[in-house]
């Protein structure tokens, strides 16, 4: 085995102090309480020997060290080494030596150079491969260390995850909650990944209705370790809901409290909405219809009508579309909307005239023509002949 050298020349120093501090604080002999006696020495010319040596064994870490990892701890309780330190030294081995066998036990797809498309399937079958030897090392120093072997009262990651407890509600977690949070994410991981090896063998896919059902279980288990405050906040950064409407506002710049407002109006109805979503059955259809109705209006109820219709703007893909060109033009934010509107209309048209049986190839050629022309001519008066010159810059790329 082999330790960091930090590590070795920690437990050392360790071994010198304590050593120190027992000779230091050794108790005294008794003192004499009676008269002193004077020694006489009647040889004289017999020299008094001073130089008196002492065989020192150097400690070796050979009288520690074992290849079986039970009898290495207790061979490092034996001379003193703190618990943390001990925690330190064997998780460093382990991974050391899990590290190996992924190296050399896992055939990764690039280890097939001479394909030009990655093996879907080696891929796959490398993920698991990896799953499985990080489930077997988390489970030998689980066996050594006991439960919360990864957690340090500092220590805000969760392994294995995008997830950071940090921040003033999740980074004063105790340490034992930090650890409740870290293993209800890795047995949620678990779920997913067996789920996704049934599916496979079943030779279908993991359902969303399987999906949600997890993210369920994995809330509900939440939710008995973090007070309400603490699961929101959770929620808000990690959950599934959050992501969609993190993505949803790109560009249309909620506010903290907005943010809240919808992700409160919306998360049960999204977790039912997410239950239904592989249901096919008339019953389940009309219930997800009303879903999305009650949906709609608790969105419109969490937001200012001014926000709101904006909210709605920014949902059309036209008026992205708009607002992003605009941006890329250095526009005024104000020429948004006119623009989206000429790009709307123009479009509208576009769509009745090709539509128009009545018209010749020849006549709805020349609509077309006209119509786009007169939308370039709103567009120069809108921007200014600079920012159209570099509408039409961009439109050639």
């Amino acid at each position: 085995m082999r330790m960091r050298p930090f590590l070795l020349a920690s437990l050392g120093l360790n071994l010198v102090l304590a050593t120190g501090w027992f000779f230091a604080t050794r108790p005294e002999g008794p003192r004499r309480t009676g008269p002193l006696l004077r020694r006489v020495v009647t040889n004289v010319y017999q020299p008094i020997r001073t130089n008196v040596f002492f065989e020192h064994k150097p400690f070796s870490w050979r009288y520690v060290e074992s290849t079986d990892y039970p009898t290495y701890i207790r061979n490092l309780e034996a001379i003193g080494c703190p618990k943390n330190t001990i925690r330190d030294i064997i998780v460093a081995d382990v991974n050391q030596l899990f590290a190996r066998r992924w190296a050399t036990e896992i055939v990764s797809p690039a280890q097939h150079w001479w394909l030009s498309e990655p093996d879907a399937a080696l891929a796959q079958t490398a993920l698991e491969q990896r799953d499985a030897l990080d489930h077997e090392r988390r489970d030998l120093l689980t066996r050594l260390l006991g439960p919360g072997w990864d957690v340090s009262p500092d220590a805000i990651q969760v392994p294995g995850t995008g997830i950071s407890l940090d921040g003033p509600l999740l980074g004063e977690l105790s340490p034992e909650v930090k650890q409740a949070v870290r293993d209800i994410e890795l047995r949620s991981r678990d779920r997913r990944n067996a789920a996704l090896r049934a599916g496979r063998e079943d030779g279908g896919a993991l359902g969303p209705t399987e999906l949600a059902r997890i993210r369920q279980q994995t809330r509900e288990e939440l939710a008995k370790v973090l007070t309400p405050a603490q699961l929101e906040e959770y929620l808000l950064r990690y959950s599934r809901n959050a992501e969609q409407w993190r993505e949803a506002l790109r560009g249309f710049g909620a506010s903290q409290d907005e943010f809240r407002g919808l992700f409160r109006a919306t998360d049960t109805l999204e977790l039912e909405l997410e239950l239904l979503a592989g249901a096919t059955d008339p019953a389940s259809a009309k219930q997800r219809a009303q879903l999305l109705a009650d949906r709609e209006t608790a969105i419109q109820r969490a937001l200012a009508p001014d926000r709101y219709v904006y909210y709605k703007l920014n949902q059309d893909p036209v008026f992205v579309h708009a607002r992003d060109t605009a941006r890329q033009l250095g526009a005024p934010p104000e020429v948004v909307l006119p623009l989206y509107q000429v790009n709307q209309l123009t479009e509208q048209e576009r769509r009745r005239l090709v539509q128009d049986r009545t018209l010749s190839p020849e006549e709805l050629t020349q609509s077309l023509a006209t119509i786009d022309q007169q939308r370039l001519d709103t567009l120069r008066k809108l921007l200014g002949d600079d920012a159209f010159r570099r509408l039409q810059q961009m439109s050639v790329r």
